[in-house]
């Protein structure tokens, strides 16, 4: 007779996805043995097999649960101003995505190699797309700067994201209010290199 499925059966699993990706971040993927994952999660190791068969399908699903929502966020997000207005307003927005995920964003920095390779091309393909919705967003600005220029405008995206990608390095817990203060001195520090070019 199957096993039923528990009615907390995908609450459990977002706790274990929680606490993998902070034991990933602390330990390092090949460091992480599935003994720790569960005590981490305060279930037995017999549990957490009853959700992953391995640590390779927990390190996938961290990665893919927390790149498919931060890509619906970013690729998503309604620009509704100016072009400018529009580029402050992403800027934010990617930061704020951020927040409450240091532990994610570590993995995704360190860990991803270890998948296969079917699994990063996919990965990687959510993080082009959010590269492409700001690179469409910086270029918005002043299309003319970047008309046959296209390495000037990838150094350009791949520069702010630079800035927002390790800000957690510094100031690690951040809240919203000095998130969004940091937020507005990187689209100052981009929107004033572009009135240059």
């Amino acid at each position: 007779m199957a096993r039923t499925i528990a009615k907390d059966h995908d609450q459990k699993r977002l706790s274990i996805l929680k606490a993998a990706a902070k034991t990933f971040a602390t330990e390092g993927f090949d460091g992480a043995s599935m003994a720790q994952l569960a005590k981490e999660c305060g279930i037995s190791k017999a549990n957490i097999y009853h959700y992953y068969g391995s640590k390779d399908a927990i390190l996938f699903d961290v990665l893919d649960a927390y790149l498919t929502d931060l890509r619906t966020r970013i690729c998503d997000f309604p620009l509704t101003g100016t072009p400018a207005e529009n580029l402050r307003a992403l800027i934010a927005e990617i930061l704020m995505a951020y927040q409450g995920a240091d532990h994610e964003h570590q993995v995704q920095a360190g860990g991803m190699s270890s998948l296969p390779e079917e699994q990063q091309t996919l990965l990687r393909g959510y993080q082009r797309d959010m590269v492409r919705s700001l690179n469409n967003a910086i270029c918005a600005v002043k299309p003319d700067a970047f008309e046959n220029d296209k390495e000037k405008l990838r150094n350009m995206t791949m520069s702010v994201f630079g800035m927002l990608n390790w800000y957690y390095m510094w100031n690690s817990g951040a809240g919203s209010v000095a998130r969004e203060t940091y937020a507005r001195h990187v689209a100052d520090l981009t929107l004033g290199g572009l009135e240059g070019l």
